[in-house]
């Protein structure tokens, strides 16, 4: 698995050994969740709260290897039911360039996963080609 140097028991704050100070008293829910969401054990988060940190860019060095291994697991299972978890894949297709760059066994894991997939939405499937054509020379 790829996210098997991820410590699970540890939150991206202590993963990233960086604290964030508090939240300021006028900050939007985003902020205070995503201060939130850093202080929990990354066993505890769940696809959304993941799907929020990514789409943040926070925590992705922990995040993303754990998400793309739950998106294995999970496809295929959407075959027999029909459902995925398009918001997470969609949070995840839609980290810039350099992310896969600087990382391009996820890139190719990522497409992997992608092949697996059937009866995607027209939106996800938008990702998925923006995705393989901004990174065709990795995958």
């Amino acid at each position: 698995m790829l996210s098997d140097f991820v410590d699970r028991e540890k939150s991206i704050e202590d993963l990233e050994e960086v604290r964030w100070p508090p939240p300021p008293g006028d900050s939007t829910p985003l902020v205070r969740a995503m201060h939130e969401l850093r202080k929990r054990p990354v066993k505890d988060l769940s696809a959304e709260d993941m799907r929020r940190l990514i789409g943040q860019d926070v925590g992705l060095r922990w995040l993303l290897p754990v998400a793309l291994d739950f998106l294995r697991e999970t496809a295929p299972d959407e075959a027999a039911t029909g459902w995925y978890e398009d918001d997470l894949l969609s949070a995840v297709l839609t980290r810039k360039e350099p992310v896969w760059r600087s990382s391009a066994e996820w890139a190719r894991h990522l497409n992997e996963t992608i092949a697996m997939l059937t009866d995607l939405s027209p939106y996800i499937q938008q990702e998925v080609d923006e995705f393989r054509t901004a990174l065709s020379d990795l995958l």
